[in-house]
Parts: structure tokens; C-alpha cells; sequence
């Protein structure tokens, strides 16, 4: 881990009636096989659990969605890690070729390297684990819980492309949510086909008139209260 924690102060949700007091945020890097990745890991004073994302479609640690989406995690009282899954060097090919957004073995060999590591890191080691896939991310969050399944307590996946988890998908056994939009209509019929798959628990929601990447006004907030209600359901409250 490397970088200075820096901490902000993570509010209070009236409508939850909770207060988590102070985030810690720290940069990190993270280890994998061939390289070493930077993230952003947050954790509230009090953490719950954290949540582990996976970004697709050429997306990153910066990806304003997903920091939405991570903002009101903490707020709910789980820590996030959001991180690069391709290196600087990596993402000026994928720039120019767009084929290493969709390598999902790639992806997901690199996901699951970073849901070992934060078994292992001093302020996340121990904590329930929740893995958040977007686009082709969904594909790697799925492998990694269906590779981790000892370790993995919730899957969510926000307009992803859970088909391109392949054999994958029958081996999840953590509780998961597909979250599309109601107007990505090729999307909507491959997380329909992908969730007939799943032998887990597991729910398909559909945002009404929201597009792939959910700019309506209040589409991003569906995700967000779908997921919190996910993880509030099904997240352990300790690891096993």
C-alpha cells in the first residue's frame, strides 16, 4: 500500500438513520501477476464491508459513475476499492485497438489478484467482500466470485455484459443483482438469458427508460438504492 490516507468525512443518511462518522481514503497499489495497478480504496470509520469494482468499456478508477456510486456506499457504511484493471501502457493500445476493454480473462485474472490483496491488506483484511462489475467488468466480477466463491459474498452488475462470463455464470454462488436500463434493449435480453443461467440467488432489475449508462435524471440513483438494498439483504456481516 502506498500514498497518505486522507480522511473526509462520510455524512449521515437521515433516511437510514445512520452516522458513519469519518472515511479514510488511501491510495493504493495493487499487485497482480504482470503488474502493479493504481486504486482508490475507501473505507468508513466502522466499515460494513467492502466493495470491490470492476470497470469496463475503457472506463477507470475516475469513472464519475462509479465514484457516485462508491460515494453512496459509504454513506451506507461499506468501504469501496475502485481501481485501474489495465496499466497506462495498456490503455494507450486499448485507445487505439479497443480490444483489451473486452479480454475478460484479462480483466478477471486481475480482479480476482485484487480480491486476494485486500484479504491481505492491514485495513481491509477480514471484511465482507462485494464485487461491483459495469459493461464488460460484470463479466470479471462474475468469474471472480464464481473463482473466489469462499470469499465473495454479493455480485453486482450495473449495464454489464454478464454473457461474456461464459461457463462462469452457473459456477456463482453469491446472492446477485443484474441492474439494466429499461431502453438498452439488447442489454435487457442478455442479462435476461445470463440470469436463467444462475444457480444463485439472484434478481434482474430494470431501470424504465434509462439508457446504457443511465444519464436520466434519477437512473443512477435507481442503481444506487437497488444495490444498497442488495448488499444491506446479503452481505455477510462477517466473512467467513
Amino acid at each position: 500500500m502506498c500514498g497518505s490516507p486522507a480522511r473526509t468525512e462520510a455524512g449521515r443518511d437521515p433516511a437510514r438513520g445512520e452516522d458513519e462518522g469519518v472515511s479514510t481514503s488511501r491510495d493504493v497499489t495493487v499487485p497482480v501477476r504482470d503488474a502493479e495497478l493504481p486504486g482508490v480504496l475507501v473505507l468508513p470509520a466502522a466499515p460494513r464491508g467492502v466493495v470491490l469494482f470492476a470497470h469496463g468499456s475503457g472506463s477507470g478508477r475516475f469513472s464519475p459513475r462509479n465514484r457516485q456510486v462508491a460515494d453512496a456506499f459509504h454513506r451506507a457504511g461499506f468501504g469501496t476499492l475502485l481501481m485501474d484493471l489495465l496499466t497506462e501502457a495498456e490503455e494507450v493500445v486499448d485507445a487505439r485497438t479497443r480490444h483489451l476493454r473486452f479480454d475478460v480473462g484479462l480483466l478477471a485474472g486481475r480482479l480476482t489478484a485484487a480480491a486476494d490483496w485486500l484479504g491481505d491488506a492491514t485495513d481491509a483484511a477480514g471484511l465482507p467482500l462485494a464485487t461491483f462489475g459495469a459493461s464488460t467488468g460484470a463479466a470479471a466480477a462474475l468469474i471472480t466470485a464464481a473463482d473466489r466463491s469462499e470469499r465473495v459474498g454479493v455480485v453486482i452488475c450495473r449495464g454489464g455484459r454478464p454473457d461474456l462470463a461464459g461457463s462462469a455464470l452457473e459456477r456463482v454462488r453469491a446472492p446477485t443483482l443484474l441492474v439494466v436500463g429499461g431502453a438498452d434493449e439488447p442489454v435487457v435480453r442478455l442479462n435476461a438469458e445470463a440470469a436463467g443461467r444462475l444457480a444463485c440467488e439472484h434478481r434482474l432489475v430494470v431501470v424504465p427508460g434509462a439508457t446504457h449508462l443511465f444519464p436520466e435524471p434519477g437512473a443512477l440513483g435507481a442503481v444506487i438504492d437497488a444495490s444498497v438494498d442488495w448488499l444491506d439483504r446479503w452481505l455477510p456481516r462477517t466473512s467467513s
